[in-house]
C-alpha cells in the first residue's frame, strides 16, 4: 500500500529539510521559487523539493500565496505533489483558513493538512484521504527564533500523547538575519503509515510558508 517512490520513508523515523540559499533573492530582495533538499539523518539527500509559482504571485501574496511544490526522488521522478490554494490566514477570521493537499503519486490525494482556528497558537490537523483526523500539530504562541530551535509538537487526535515533532532549527545569526533559508527536522513514529509521513512533510512546508517566509 506504499505509493511508488516513498518506499524509503517506510524505513525511517526522522527526516531533515534544508532550504537552499538563493543568491538572486539576497541581492534583489525579490522572492524566488524556494528549493529544498530533503535528507536522512546521515545528511544524504533522498528527495529534492521545488516550488512552482509565478513571480507575481510570490511577491504580491507573500506568506499567504498559493503554491504547487513538487518533491522529486534521486532518479528525477516526481513522487509527491503539494497543492496549496489561496486562503485567508488571519487569526481574526475563522473561515477559509489554510489548507494543503498532499498527492502521492501526483494526482492521487493521500491526505490533507488543515489549519485550525486559534486566537494565538498555530494549530493544524493532519487528515487522511477520506478527511478523517489522524494527528494534531500545535506550535508555540510566539513563533520567534533567537538562538534556539522552534518546536511544533505532533500529537494524537485527542492531544494527550506526543508522537512526533516538526522543528525549525536555529541556523546562526548571519543566516537568520540576511536570508530566509531555513533548516527543519521532522520526527515521526517509524511504523506510521507512509502516506501520513508524506502528509507530515507537507505540514512542514505549510508551516514554513506561514511562519518563516519573510515576504
Amino acid at each position: 500500500n506504499c505509493p511508488p517512490g516513498l518506499e524509503y520513508l517506510t524505513q525511517i523515523d526522522q527526516i531533515l529539510i534544508h532550504q537552499q540559499i538563493e543568491l538572486l533573492e539576497i541581492l534583489s530582495g525579490f522572492e524566488t521559487n524556494n528549493k529544498y533538499e530533503i535528507k536522512n539523518s546521515l545528511g544524504q539527500r533522498v528527495y529534492f523539493a521545488a516550488e512552482d509559482t509565478d513571480c507575481c504571485t510570490r511577491n504580491c501574496c507573500g506568506p499567504s500565496r498559493p503554491f504547487t511544490l513538487r518533491i522529486i526522488d534521486n532518479m528525477g521522478h516526481e513522487v509527491i505533489t503539494l497543492q496549496r490554494p489561496l486562503r485567508c490566514s488571519s487569526c481574526c477570521c475563522p473561515c477559509c483558513l489554510q489548507e494543503l493537499e498532499v498527492q502521492a503519486p501526483p494526482g492521487q490525494p493521500v491526505g490533507y493538512v488543515v489549519q485550525n482556528w486559534h486566537p494565538c497558537l498555530p494549530k493544524f490537523t493532519i487528515q487522511d484521504e477520506r478527511r478523517m483526523d489522524i494527528l494534531k500539530i500545535s506550535g508555540p504562541c510566539v513563533v520567534c527564533s533567537c538562538c534556539e530551535d522552534i518546536n511544533f509538537e505532533v500529537k494524537s487526535v485527542d492531544e494527550t500523547a506526543t508522537v512526533g515533532r516538526i522543528s525549525k532549527q536555529w541556523t546562526g545569526f548571519v543566516k537568520e538575519a540576511f536570508t530566509d533559508a531555513d533548516n527543519f527536522g521532522i520526527t515521526f513514529p517509524g511504523d506510521l503509515d507512509v502516506k501520513m509521513k508524506a502528509v507530515m512533510i507537507g505540514a512542514c512546508f505549510l508551516i514554513v510558508s506561514l511562519s518563516f517566509t519573510n515576504t
